[in-house]
């Protein structure tokens, strides 16, 4: 009789470790609800993102160029041509 009380307290209380131990590691598998494949697209989307953001940067970049560069050939030729830039043609 005695050692079928310690066997079912000896089972209780393994139990209650595994239990315990194996708590966390259920409680962290439900939080990562994304699968590889998921996140793996998500990133791929990121990525492109900034690669049009970027190109995107350089396109605004290169027109400031040309527009700044613009004036300065339009004022060489008026000066070239001995025309002042705000005097009009007749």
């Amino acid at each position: 009789m005695l050692s079928i009380k310690s066997k079912i307290k000896v089972v209780l209380i393994s139990l209650f470790v595994v239990s315990t131990l194996a708590l966390p590691t259920i409680s962290q598998a439900e939080d990562s609800y994304e699968s590889g494949g998921i996140a793996a697209r998500r990133a791929a989307e990121q990525k492109a993102a900034l690669a049009k953001k970027a190109e995107e940067r350089k396109r605004k970049a290169e027109e400031a160029k040309k527009s700044a560069d613009k004036p300065d050939a339009t004022k060489n030729q008026n000066a070239a041509e001995g025309q002042p830039n705000n005097m009009p043609l007749n």
